[in-house]
């Protein structure tokens, strides 16, 4: 079964890609998948607890978006956010170390799996509630236009990135941002990723626009629509959008047509979705497909990769270890971090 609309054709060889280049986004890639996998294992042996949503199959997003951002930089993320908090520099450690619940995890162990936060890469936090994140996001991106435009900041050029659903896409606090972004020309980029269902909802039954990257054309918005399965696709795009927000030319929407491989959270069956169409979208799994195109470009070689593979194992066991080692938020802190210091 082919997807609900066809998916957006790049050509590749508009973004020339240099080995170094390569390799990190294969290396992010990696990371995100290993890390998602062993955080399957850990849940089902009991080492995590609560809801777990994984990212598998959607990896090429968060590495095509995030990677073109710098470190000052901000990404806002949902309840899916373990990938973007990698992707954004976060360690892996304190990330495995958080949905252990343990006080050496980005959030202190107080937010668990999705309520992922780190001040010093510029997390601003994976939200729980559809859509919450994107006001947030809206305000993070108001404060770096204010403090260049009214305060003559001229080091004010930070961007946001924020992240959401489709099934985000049909609430008000969607529409009230883009307005809000518009009206002031934030430097802002709503990266919508569509994986086509919104927890058991499939989008095209929930929305009289599927094609949500039109909606930014009501608020005179660049909209565009991208392969959500092509790294390099998502990271044109978001090249493209980050440029205009640094330079005061205002927020873009991209919507990235992707797939999760995986139910919706480890909880989940996963019985609504038809064998066909999970057959179709794995069959374009974003890191072999990129992995395939690299090797046949000559821009890496197989040892290049394989060396990648086996340091990101170490790197995922070794956060294993860390937050199995790490310790439990100690009773006597119950009342700390409620208020700024």
């Amino acid at each position: 079964m082919a997807p609900s609309r066809s998916l957006p054709h790049f050509d590749k060889a508009t973004l020339p890609l240099t080995s170094d280049e390569a390799l990190m986004l294969y290396e992010d890639m990696v990371l995100g998948r290993s890390f998602e996998d062993k955080c399957a294992e850990m849940y089902y042996r009991g080492k995590m607890f609560g809801f777990v949503h994984l990212y598998n199959g959607q990896e090429a997003v968060s590495t095509g978006a995030i990677k073109t951002l710098r470190p000052d930089d901000y990404v806002c993320s949902t309840y899916r956010d373990h990938v973007h908090a990698l992707s954004k520099g976060v360690p892996a450690r304190q990330v495995m170390a958080e949905l252990f619940g343990k006080a050496t995890g980005c959030s202190k162990g107080r937010g668990g799996s999705m309520h992922l936060f780190s001040a010093e890469y510029g997390l601003l936090g994976g939200f729980a509630f559809v859509a919450e994140g994107i006001p947030v996001a809206t305000g993070a991106a108001f404060q770096t236009h204010y403090r260049r435009n009214a305060l003559n900041d001229t080091s004010a050029d930070q961007v946001t990135l924020c992240f959401f659903g489709d099934g985000a896409s049909n609430n008000g606090q969607f529409f009230e941002c883009l307005n809000m972004a518009a009206l002031w020309k934030l430097p802002i980029i709503f990266v919508i990723e569509n994986n086509e269902w919104a927890i058991g909802m499939a989008h095209y039954r929930a929305t009289s626009v599927p094609e949500i990257y039109k909606k930014a054309a009501a608020f005179g918005m660049v909209g565009v629509e991208v392969d959500g399965m092509d790294v390099m696709a998502v990271r044109a795009a978001t090249l493209e959008a980050v440029q205009r927000a640094r330079c005061g030319e205002g927020p873009t929407v991209i919507e990235a047509l992707t797939y999760r491989f995986r139910g919706h959270s480890l909880a989940d069956p996963d019985e609504l979705r038809s064998r066909s169409d999970k057959e179709f979208w794995m069959s374009r799994d974003p890191i072999k497909t990129f992995a395939t195109y690299v090797l046949e470009q000559g821009i890496v070689t197989q040892a290049d990769l394989s060396a990648i593979d086996q340091k990101v194992a170490e790197l995922v066991d070794e956060a294993v270890h860390f937050a199995e080692a790490s310790p439990e938020p100690a009773p006597q802190d119950l009342h700390h971090y409620i208020y700024a210091d």
